[in-house]
């Protein structure tokens, strides 16, 4: 159906319209192989199981995330395999890997795209940065997009709560005639609570933007700032945590997602109306160059050839896992462990 989101009419799809048991008959005869059971991975196969449908997961033998995948109730040699065997069996291969294991696993998965397979993917990254990636499907293929807007976590935690994840599809290829009602058909099967429509570039290049910006990079930065400047004044640590991130996350953002930015204003203080409504637009004008540089960054590729060279290094999860230390033991976010453990619910 069409919707206006503002003065945009875009098209969306619902559950209303395309229902469960319709998903489940477009898909009747597939096989779907979730090849990856690390962030996407769980969610969207724990969730296709429990809809009922038919669906295999591939991962590495002896890996944790194998261990993962058994301890979840994926049976081995029955629902669970080796990602070549699983990429055999599939027909329909959700390649759900990370972007730099997408690369290296493409040729054993391409070689298993069989005439009439689809290959589906959460993220348009492959396939838009082609040229460093190598991916390039077969033409006798549908290849597919399901993306939905969180983490696997959260998807999964939502499907399990009876809600939904709001997802976009995209279709790149359509060799079968059959792709728009296998990748809506997923998409309902993911868990997804609405579909919006988008292509592989605008999904990719949105998320990449996103995770940069608002969504995991520019609100750490913006959090460090407010709390530096506030500790720099002779507020406590606690005092500047729950006036940075703690009123925030368990106060406002509720609000904000249950009826928009001008609901929460109008639930504060008129002081925190006033001073909200006369800072905001010098706080915009202040990062939109630094947003019009990240996107920049990756429209011409460059996030996304950093991406691929960090990732691709034998030693990416040792650096990792130093920088999120580095987060983890600041001491605003140590400041925040204690929040935590004193919300009444923890107690």
């Amino acid at each position: 159906m069409k919707l206006k989101f503002g003065t945009v009419e875009e098209n969306v799809v619902t559950r209303e319209e395309f229902p469960l048991e319709k998903a489940k008959e477009v898909l009747k005869d597939e096989v779907i192989a979730v090849l990856g059971y690390g962030v996407q991975g769980p969610g969207q196969a724990l969730n296709l199981k429990d809809n009922g449908f038919n669906v295999i997961v591939g991962q590495r033998k002896g890996s944790k995330t194998w261990d993962k995948a058994i301890a979840d109730g994926w049976v081995p040699g029955e629902t669970l395999f080796e990602l070549e065997e699983a990429c055999e069996k599939g027909t329909i291969l959700q390649f759900l890997l990370s972007d730099a294991g997408q690369i290296a696993l493409w040729p054993t998965v391409k070689k298993h795209l069989t005439p009439g397979k689809a290959l589906y993917f959460s993220h348009g990254f492959g396939i838009t940065y082609k040229d460093q990636t190598g991916i390039i499907p077969p033409k006798d293929v549908d290849v597919i997009l399901v993306a939905p807007k969180g983490s696997g976590t959260s998807l999964r935690r939502m499907f399990v709560e009876g809600r939904g994840l709001n997802s976009s599809f995209a279709i790149y290829q359509d060799a079968t005639g059959n792709a728009r009602d296998r990748v809506v058909a997923l998409g309902i099967g993911v868990g997804s609570g609405y579909l919006f429509e988008t292509d592989f570039y605008k999904e990719v290049t949105s998320d990449l933007t996103g995770e940069r910006g608002t969504l995991m990079g520019a609100i750490q930065g913006i959090f460090a700032a407010q709390y530096e400047v506030l500790r720099a004044n002779g507020h406590s640590p606690s005092e500047a945590f729950n006036e940075t991130v703690e009123e925030l996350t368990q106060s406002l953002m509720p609000l904000v997602a249950e009826n928009g930015m001008d609901w929460m204003y109008a639930n504060c203080s008129t002081t925190a109306q006033r001073g909200a409504l006369d800072w905001w637009k010098p706080f915009r004008d202040a990062t939109k160059p630094v947003f019009e540089e990240l996107y920049n960054s990756v429209k011409t590729g460059k996030e996304a050839a950093k991406s691929i060279e960090s990732n691709s290094k034998s030693d990416y999860r040792v650096k990792l896992e130093e920088e999120l230390k580095e987060l983890r033991e600041s001491e605003m976010w140590q400041a925040g462990a204690t929040v935590r453990k004193l919300r009444p619910e923890n107690n």
